[in-house]
């Protein structure tokens, strides 16, 4: 093999490796509704696919996909919404028969090192309302939070005076 050949086909391949990474995977109640989300770092800008299922009595169910087909039972509850580095599951109507194990799947177009993984058990007297900040965060740009901020630092320093 010619030895450049044999370098473009190893760069090519740790290229290829790592392409994303779930980083991690939490679940709050958002009303009455269960929100997972799933945080992933991406070094492609090739195009990504998901897949939210559940796990409960021993079979996997899933809830909404690009991968594969959606169960009527939840397809009809649940959305996605997809931010930068962040994939969230909305299942409305939550309750204690939605218990068990969630998963979040994804996998990045053309990247060849499988797709990445994580779980995590939900049952609802555990779960944490979710943060109102955090949602906050999430789809507001910082500097529009700073500028929102500015009357607080103003009203904070005229009271110290």
């Amino acid at each position: 093999m010619n030895p450049t050949v044999g370098i473009a086909v190893i760069l090519t391949v740790l290229q290829a490796a790592q392409c994303q990474m779930i980083k991690d995977l939490s679940a709050c109640l958002l009303g009455q509704s269960l929100r997972v989300d799933c945080r992933y770092e991406n070094k492609t800008s090739n195009p990504l696919t998901y897949e939210f299922s559940i796990t409960k009595d021993n079979r996997k169910h899933v809830i909404q996909s690009t991968i594969s087909v959606s169960e009527n039972v939840y397809r009809s509850r649940s959305n996605v919404t997809m931010h930068k580095n962040l994939v969230c599951l909305y299942l409305q109507s939550f309750t204690t028969s939605d218990e068990g194990v969630y998963m979040c799947e994804l996998k990045a177009t053309n990247d060849y090192t499988g797709n990445q993984i994580k779980n995590i058990t939900v049952i609802k007297d555990k779960l944490e309302k979710c943060a109102g900040f955090s949602l906050l965060i999430q789809n507001t740009s910082w500097l529009l939070l700073l500028l929102l901020s500015l009357p607080l630092l103003q009203a904070v320093d005229f009271v110290s005076l």
